[in-house]
């Protein structure tokens, strides 16, 4: 007896499958956190819903955040009280009931460089924000806001030069893998009913009478194209929004009103966490943006940046002045300087911003639309993570009134996500699960972090093979069998969905993951039926995408990176043989 949500090679022959001959309430177009958070919540109100991805779980925006849960400090400053607030409530249903075991406290501190007009204003808005995020809530799990002396904040950062500031103000946010959070959306929606497939993109929707009635989707493995039946369809494909509206010929039909997005490029530096010393992370007002240091186990996060892109959105490029941008503004407080050198990995994603009047990409709203362009179809874009579930349940709302009859209310707001349920009482006997696996007690608390109750599959395949817990190569935080397991209950298809989303191993080694490439890929090997060929394609594939990223930082441009990143194409699904024999997802 398989999980709960079980994502394996026979669930997703079987998704596929039930696609073609199921008439869905509701089919979702984007498997990112709102496309995940949609599919969960319509299939929690009894609907017969499908939710598809072109690539990978999570493989765009919702990958390449900065990782928190948060409200969203600088909002207050645009007086958007009731964004704030919202999202403050959202932060304290994760952490207490949705995903206590992915979403956890983080301290950071607010450095202060005058003391009689800056604290005050500073404090007050801190203050309110932790009043706001009381507010509907029983208890958020957070301390209240302390003011710091300059003396008490280097004691909790030293690497801070203590001559810049005056003191700080520490208040708590919460911090999430967000490419987990939403695989734990997509398992959950499945626990629900939901049929969920990845590596299916949409060819065109289909029309009937002036309405939307399904659409026709192709197996990006296979190139088969097929179509389905929906009562409705949802687009959740945040900047891909445009491409989802418009016809087969890439042009929005006629007397359709398109809800305009535009994607805003953000990235991340991710520095070893010795490189300077701090107990909390930092926020810094820079001149045209938010600095954030977050502190992300063994390493440290530093972003973002927001500029306009208008390039290849699949792979949105990091410059050499992106990367130096982020080295020059934490180096403005830093004892000791950042270097190139220092950096291990980097990441850049899109947010998805309502087009508005504002030129800068800063000041565009992260509130969330959603909209009815044509009878069967409904958009929704914006928001931010987040407020995901929010978004979620606005979507659905709208779908329920496209559908005969009625619909049940949302109840998201109290299903935990799989792998929350035990996972307290697990935390609590983690010397005892140490004991019986054989493992390090770290290791232990590193596997509850990423599945909570859910680690007994992890641990189950130790048992049958003690060599899967030996670590991936250049990797030490992940084990063999967490490659294993991401196949075998998490939906995983290509070397690139472990290395990059299942695990962080591609932006948390030195190597970005080319030293466990060849191990990975003969882990998965067997369980995906790949061919030798196949599989040497795969860790190809895999070293020609971490070539192109490294040399694409190396560009001064936006238009130079991007064109260096396309230089090293995609794998063609059809030019190499998958199969060994017959796949073994059948």
């Amino acid at each position: 007896m398989g999980e709960a949500g079980e994502l394996s090679p026979a669930a997703h022959a079987e998704s596929l499958a039930k696609l073609r001959e199921t008439e869905l309430d509701v089919l979702v177009i984007g498997g990112g956190v709102v496309g995940a958070g949609a599919a969960l919540d319509a299939a929690t109100r009894g609907l017969r819903v499908g939710l598809v991805e072109a690539r990978d779980w999570a493989a765009g925006t919702s990958s390449r955040s900065s990782k928190l849960i948060h409200g969203g400090l600088r909002y207050l400053q645009m007086l958007d009280f009731a964004l704030v607030r919202e999202a403050l409530q959202e932060r304290g249903l994760l952490m207490e009931r949705i995903a206590p075991h992915l979403v956890r406290p983080v301290p950071f501190l607010y450095p202060l460089i005058t003391k009689f007009i800056q604290r005050p204003y500073i404090g007050a808005g801190i203050g309110l924000y932790d009043a706001l995020s009381l507010v509907g809530s029983k208890n958020t799990g957070l301390p209240i806001h302390k003011h710091l002396s300059r003396r008490a904040m280097l004691r909790k950062a030293p690497s801070l030069k203590p001559d810049a500031f005056v003191g700080a103000v520490r208040y708590y946010d919460a911090q999430v893998d967000d490419a987990r959070f939403v695989l734990s959306l997509v398992r959950t929606a499945t626990k629900y009913g939901a049929i969920a497939a990845n590596r299916t993109s949409l060819v065109e929707l289909l029309r009937e009478d002036d309405r939307v009635v399904g659409a026709r989707l192709r197996d990006e493995e296979t190139r088969e194209e097929f179509n389905v039946r929906a009562k409705t369809v949802l687009s959740a494909a945040g900047v891909w929004t445009h491409e989802v509206q418009s016809d087969a010929s890439g042009e929005i039909p006629q007397g359709v009103a398109e809800l305009k997005v535009r994607a805003s490029k953000g990235i991340h530096l991710v520095v070893p966490r010795d490189r300077f010393h701090a107990t909390t992370g930092l926020i810094l007002q820079t001149a045209v943006s938010v600095l954030f240091v977050i502190p992300w186990g063994r390493h440290w996060v530093i972003g973002t940046t927001d500029t306009p892109w208008t390039l290849d959105k699949a792979h949105p490029a990091a410059t050499s002045a992106d990367i130096d941008y982020l080295l020059g503004e934490v180096n403005k407080i830093l004892v000791t300087p950042l270097t190139r050198a220092d950096v291990q990995g980097v990441y850049a994603g899109l947010r998805p911003l309502i087009e508005g009047d504002h030129e800068s990409t800063a000041k565009l709203s992260r509130e969330h639309v959603v909209t009815r362009p044509e009878p069967g179809f409904a958009v929704i874009a914006g928001g931010k993570f987040t407020t995901y579930r929010v978004m979620a349940k606005d979507a659905i709302d709208v779908i329920a009134s496209m559908l005969p009859g009625s619909v049940a209310e949302s109840i998201t707001d109290d299903i935990p996500l799989v792998g929350a349920e035990g996972h307290q009482a697990l935390w609590n006997s983690r010397a005892r699960l140490a004991e019986r696996s054989g493992l390090s007690d770290a290791k232990i608390e590193h596997l509850l972090n990423r599945y909570g109750s859910l680690i007994h599959g992890v641990l189950e395949l130790i048992e049958k093979d003690p060599s899967l817990s030996e670590p991936l190569e250049g990797s030490e935080d992940y084990l063999r069998a967490e490659a294993v397991y991401a196949v075998t209950n998490e939906g995983a298809r290509h070397l690139t969905d472990v290395l990059t989303r299942r695990t962080r191993v591609s932006i948390e080694s030195w190597d970005r993951g080319v030293g466990a490439a060849t191990t990975v890929a003969e882990l998965m090997k067997p369980l995906l039926g790949w061919s030798d060929e196949y599989t040497q394609r795969e860790i190809a594939s895999y070293h020609a995408r971490v070539e192109a990223e490294r040399e694409s930082q190396e560009q001064p441009t936006d238009e130079a990176a991007d064109a260096m990143r396309l230089s090293k194409h995609e794998r063609d699904w059809s030019s190499t043989p998958r199969f060994a024999s017959s796949p073994a997802s059948k």
